[in-house]
């Protein structure tokens, strides 16, 4: 990275999980998401420490090259700016600039002046933030398409034994896809931090389809906010408290697919620690997550079920 110079016009801010944008050998971005959950590449008012090393990361994120990063930087912060100009204030040498202003000019985040010397002007980060983010729109589009056409036409619905999934953001996301697919019942439990509006609107719409929402043993504040989203959920008393216990979520869907998770904290962590996140999740009839966490609900869903 360039070294801590102070920039104050234009300077560009994404929110986007740099674990989730790996660039591919060509330079282009490669979106490991789903085109529905784009992350947000809107303007933010949050202060940055080093908000020139912030927005250079971002655009490399993006496919820039680390010279055509730190130039669009620098002219940002310029406004216009000839070679010489820039090269001073971004540190890339002279003769390096006009191809990362070429990288740029592809990519039409820089325009040119044909005047001697020549000058060049960034566009806003405004109008740069909705440029990448209908690139990576696009990206994630075809991205999906081409995973679409290689997926088989079924899978197989029949688990044997269970996977493993690690964070939040990945288990959130089976999370979402259990919901898409409930047909006829979604039992959940959760503590109050992990709700996240994202995975209320992933209830809401099952419960839109006619899936019957089902709550049990989650603390009153989960409880508020699940009813007020979704006023048709129903509580019902498990067998202990949730949100009393180590425990970060549990799913039942269709009675044939379970989440269960938990919050962990490795030995050398300190009380205040953030806990990470851990789940094991099972499908079918006969898998044995879903054979035993079924045995444990059955009784008290069907009891729930004639009052």
């Amino acid at each position: 990275m360039a070294g801590s110079k102070a920039f104050h016009r234009h300077t560009v801010q994404f929110r986007v999980p740099t674990t989730a944008l790996p660039v591919c050998r060509s330079g282009h971005l490669a979106w490991s998401g789903s085109v529905d959950r784009l992350p947000a590449t809107t303007m933010s008012t949050d202060h940055i420490d080093d908000p020139h090393s912030a927005a250079v990361e971002q655009l490399e994120q993006f496919g820039l090259s680390g010279y055509a990063a730190r130039t669009f930087v620098a002219l940002a912060s310029l406004g216009t700016g000839t070679a010489r100009a820039i090269s001073e204030v971004s540190e890339v040498p002279r003769t390096r600039v006009y191809d990362a202003i070429d990288e740029l000019h592809d990519r039409g985040l820089v325009d040119i002046q044909q005047s001697s010397p020549k000058q060049f002007w960034a566009i806003s980060a405004e109008t740069a933030s909705r440029t990448f983010e209908h690139e990576l729109q696009q990206r994630a589009e075809r991205l999906r398409t081409a995973l679409g056409e290689l997926e088989p036409a079924t899978y197989q619905a029949e688990q044997r034994g269970v996977w493993t999934v690690d964070g939040d953001t990945a288990i959130t996301d089976r999370l979402l896809e259990f919901f898409d697919s409930a047909d006829e019942e979604i039992v959940y439990m959760t503590v109050e931090d992990l709700l996240t509006e994202e995975l209320l609107a992933g209830l809401a719409a099952a419960a839109d389809r006619g899936v019957s929402i089902k709550l049990g043993g989650v603390s009153e504040p989960v409880q508020d906010r699940i009813q007020e989203a979704i006023p048709e959920a129903t509580l019902f008393e498990s067998l202990w408290v949730w949100s009393e216990t180590a425990a970060g979520r549990l799913m039942m869907v269709d009675r044939e697919q379970t989440l269960v998770s938990a919050l962990v904290n490795d030995a050398d962590a300190a009380p205040t620690d953030p806990r990470s996140e851990t789940a094991i999740w099972g499908a079918g009839e006969s898998n044995s997550l879903v054979v035993i966490l079924r045995a444990i609900f059955t009784w008290r869903l069907e009891t729930l079920a004639t009052e």
